[in-house]
């Protein structure tokens, strides 16, 4: 049964969660990249935000999810570390992903604006992410767009299989 992002609430992801983190990030390929359990979890314990959707009767099933990251890890993503390298303090959204059943419901702008509200807290001066332009993904660029971040470089990734816009907002 869909939700309507109204009814459901927010709330701390967990390592409980992160089997199904992975399977949900699974079925978002390849607007997200695959990772495995050990990887969630990594990001996990990086996160400065990491929240979750859920329905207030089943708070155990994420139907939709965020994790942004704080400046300083020692993260191998290639978009990280360009933002790390464009140098500022920053919030990247490192994924968000929703369920295929909840898209269009506004989920996304309540999961970003949990970001932004993290990010505020943290004393950070903007919140980035990429989006992938090969292949291309346009409703994920008009959704930022839309959001207010604007792009800020792109950048070729997985040995050039990957184009990304790199995008910025300041808060």
């Amino acid at each position: 049964m869909n939700q309507s992002a109204p009814d459901l609430v927010l709330r701390p992801l967990t390592p409980a969660d992160v089997p199904g983190l992975v399977l949900l990030n699974r079925a978002s390929v390849p607007a997200v990249n695959d990772i495995d359990e050990r990887e969630m979890a990594e990001l996990l314990a990086w996160a400065s935000t990491a929240v979750g959707a859920v329905v207030p009767t089943r708070p155990d099933a994420v139907l939709g999810f965020v994790i942004a990251l704080p400046p300083g890890l020692d993260y191998a993503s290639e978009n990280y570390r360009w933002f790390s390298e464009r140098g500022g303090d920053f919030s990247y959204v490192d994924r968000i992903v929703v369920a295929e059943g909840q898209r269009g419901a506004r989920l996304g702008e309540r999961l970003y604006g949990a970001v932004f509200e993290g990010a505020r807290e943290a004393g950070a001066a903007e919140v980035d992410c990429e989006v992938n332009v090969e292949p291309p993904n346009p409703g994920s660029l008009r959704f930022h767009g839309r959001l207010g971040f604007g792009e800020v470089g792109r950048q070729a990734t997985k040995g050039g299989s990957v184009v990304v816009a790199l995008l910025s907002r300041p808060l």
